[in-house]
């Protein structure tokens, strides 16, 4: 099968053939119609994992997946050929991935059926981004009328937690820059803040006593831990200490992405029913990845797609 490789620590994307992957028996095969670029990739081809996560090379790239279920083991009861699924790929060693024409993965996997209403390219995109997006948001405990700080919004997660913060009654303030305010404002954003500009002076302004809440996707984690007031909440995506945030009363935590068959099912309904839209600025084949590498790279609004049967 076709499929866009890292051969080594530090290298790819590369466009390829590669064995074709058969199923055991507690496992379901999926023909991929789609996925999407995240940040993993990106660490993958740079050869962050390297001593951190097991690999076996080839790599195939794409942490996403949606496409058709197209052959299951023999023990598998939850999943029939010919249904449409979507997920996250979470296997170990590193070596199965969403950028292949055939994905092999245990039945009991973080997968969820597509429902009606959702096409297979929206579903490939919403896996990782909106599985950290809601592990960010759980960390934080949001209640109505707070103030919430996303550095970071213009990208696919931040996408997700603008609209979930919005829904939940918070007033958000976004990071972007001036050609990206219109973007964070249709998905919710209260406020939009320059990032290029000293970012503590417009969010003082704002919140003079400091933000209720601060959910770090980008930029600088000690800068942005500043701007929360004593007693509130911080979460990123970075390995943090959380100590030196006790003597504020700040609870602080550092989040990742974990996505599961019931999370899936409920991000695909609010799309499926029209409360969380997912924005694709561009959608790439399997020979266009290494574009989407250097796209993503330059910074995204919302998702970068890749059709694997384009």
């Amino acid at each position: 099968m076709r499929a866009v490789v890292s051969e080594d620590f530090g290298s790819g994307p590369t466009l390829t053939e590669v064995e074709t992957p058969a199923p055991g028996p507690s496992d379901i095969r999926i023909k991929v119609s789609g996925s999407s670029l995240n940040g993993f990739d990106t660490s993958l081809v740079r050869g962050l994992f390297n001593g951190i996560l097991p690999h076996r090379f080839p790599v195939v790239l794409g942490r996403d997946f949606a496409g058709t279920v197209d052959a299951v083991g023999a023990d598998v009861t939850t999943f029939a050929p010919e249904q449409n699924v979507f997920g996250v790929v979470l296997t170990f060693p590193l070596n199965a991935g969403g950028f292949g024409e055939y994905l092999v993965v245990p039945a009991e996997h973080s997968i969820a059926p597509i429902p009606d209403g959702v096409d297979v390219t929206t579903a490939g995109v919403i896996g990782l981004a909106g599985s950290a997006a809601m592990a960010a948001l759980d960390a934080v405990h949001l209640r109505p009328g707070e103030t919430v700080l996303v550095s970071g919004a213009t990208g696919g997660v931040g996408a997700f937690i603008l609209q979930l913060a919005t829904a939940a009654g918070t007033v958000v303030i976004a990071t972007a820059t001036p050609a990206e305010t219109d973007h964070v404002r249709r998905l919710g954003a209260a406020h939009v803040i320059d990032h290029t500009k000293d970012l503590a002076a417009q969010v003082r302004a704002l919140a003079p006593a400091g933000v209720d809440v601060a959910l770090h996707l980008a930029g600088d984690p000690g800068t942005v831990s500043d701007l929360v007031a004593d007693g509130g909440r911080f979460a990123t995506l970075l390995p943090i200490d959380a100590s030196p945030f006790a003597c504020r009363g700040i609870t602080a935590t550092a989040v990742a992405a974990q996505p599961n068959p019931a999370g899936l099912t409920s991000l695909a309904e609010a799309v499926a029913a029209g409360r969380l839209v997912v924005p694709i600025q561009r959608s790439y084949t399997m020979a266009e990845v290494p574009q989407a590498f250097a796209d993503f790279a330059a910074g995204t609004l919302g998702k970068l797609a890749v059709q694997i049967d384009a």
